[in-house]
């Protein structure tokens, strides 16, 4: 649940132009890596990676959010819709790293 919500979520804040492509990049290469840790159960090593990748996405998603906000005037409603579903993503990005860490609790992880 957690990969279908964020890459749905991350779909929607790619629709317009308002990110550049690094903002797609890091977020759907963090959700391959979510695939790998579903796939591989008892990878200890594939759960951490995408717990990682989750914290660092948090980090260059405020980056892209701040930096590549449009000015008022140039807001659309696909721009205002694209951008709350960026921010939404980012807003449930530490919860969904709090139930990751719970899975990798659950796999023998410290």
């Amino acid at each position: 649940a957690i990969i279908l919500v964020h890459w749905l979520l991350t779909v929607w804040g790619c629709m317009t132009s308002v990110f550049p492509a690094s903002y797609a990049w890091g977020n759907f290469s963090v959700l391959a890596v979510g695939i790998w840790a579903i796939v591989q159960r008892d990878s200890l090593d594939a759960i951490m990676m995408f717990l990682t990748g989750l914290l660092l996405t948090v980090l260059t998603d405020i980056i892209h959010i701040s930096v590549f906000y449009p000015p008022n005037h140039y807001l659309t409603d696909v721009k205002r819709f694209s951008i709350g579903m960026a921010i939404f993503s980012l807003l449930l990005k530490p919860a969904s790293c709090y139930l990751v860490y719970q899975m990798y609790r659950e796999r023998g992880g410290e």
